[in-house]
């Protein structure tokens, strides 16, 4: 390999060094949405069914996909908090590895521009496969 192209080579496997530090840096991730809710209560006579209504709350509820469901948990504020930072840092996570990712195909593209230039490329041969059974009843 040329010199310029291990440069460059060189340089994104740095790059991909640098953001891989960040996903070990990583604290507790979730996935999921927390919204602040204020509810309406069972009891007919309450002010919460008046015109206009003066609802109860406000209750802190996170939900998110779990096996293709929505799970659906109350909680407190503190825990809210907690929950929209842990939410965060999978936002960030997710952003490190987009990064890498890039940096990896940028690095895959400079690697087959390589081999085309030398020559090292090699498209396999096609293989014919055997008829089966169901092939041959037909």
């Amino acid at each position: 390999m040329p010199a310029a192209p291990e440069r460059e080579l060189a340089r994104l496997k740095e790059r991909f060094r640098k953001r891989a530090t960040g996903l070990a840096q990583a604290d507790f991730v979730l996935k999921g949405s927390v919204v602040q809710r204020f509810l309406p209560c069972g009891t007919a006579s309450c002010h919460c069914h008046a015109d206009p209504p003066q609802l109860h709350g406000p209750y802190w509820q996170w939900s998110t996909r779990v096996n293709g469901k929505t799970v659906t948990r109350m909680l407190t504020a503190d825990q809210a908090r907690r929950y929209q930072e842990w939410m965060q840092n999978w936002k960030r996570m997710e952003k490190i590895l987009e990064d890498m990712h890039a940096i990896s195909s940028q690095a895959a593209d400079l690697l087959l521009a390589q081999d085309r230039e030398s020559g090292r490329t090699h498209t396999p041969a096609r293989r014919r496969t055997k008829p089966t059974a169901s092939r041959d009843r037909r």
